[in-house]
């Protein structure tokens, strides 16, 4: 019994051990480059660029490790779906005021618009297959 303890203490302390390497690895990492279909919004071109059909709004910030996950998942969307929406990113550390608006406190944050007004919400790192399908619902 005390074996198994000790070899399920041991099996424990590994996986933190990757998990912690994993996340620091992650946050360390230098960002995505964003593709080029990719609009970099701001409080001054927001609202305007959300009014245009479907509008996906990536709320992130160059210091969250799960926004650098889900960078390239955005880019591919971008590069493969422009006839489905468009996207923009919006830097929640130099833009709060947006952020604040629409009660953005986790990144990140995606919001889908569709001709100015919110209509989905999507929280933390999904994959490309799960936003594609909250996508298509909107």
């Amino acid at each position: 019994m005390t074996i198994t303890l000790i070899i399920i203490g041991v099996v424990i302390l590994l996986i933190v051990g990757y998990v912690a390497y994993s996340y620091f690895k992650i946050k360390n990492a230098p960002p995505v480059k964003t593709s080029p279909k990719i609009k970099i919004l701001n409080n001054k071109n927001f609202n305007a660029f959300t009014k245009r059909g479907l509008v996906l709004i990536d709320f992130w910030a160059p210091w969250c490790a799960p926004c650098k996950i889900i960078a390239p998942t955005l880019n591919e969307i971008a590069e493969e779906n422009s006839d489905l929406v468009t996207i923009g990113k919006l830097n929640v550390d130099h833009n709060q005021q947006a952020a604040q608006k629409y009660k953005v406190q986790n990144i990140p944050t995606l919001l889908v618009f569709r001709k100015g007004k919110v209509v989905k919400r999507i929280v933390g790192v999904k994959t490309k297959k799960a936003i594609l399908a909250e996508l298509r619902s909107a």
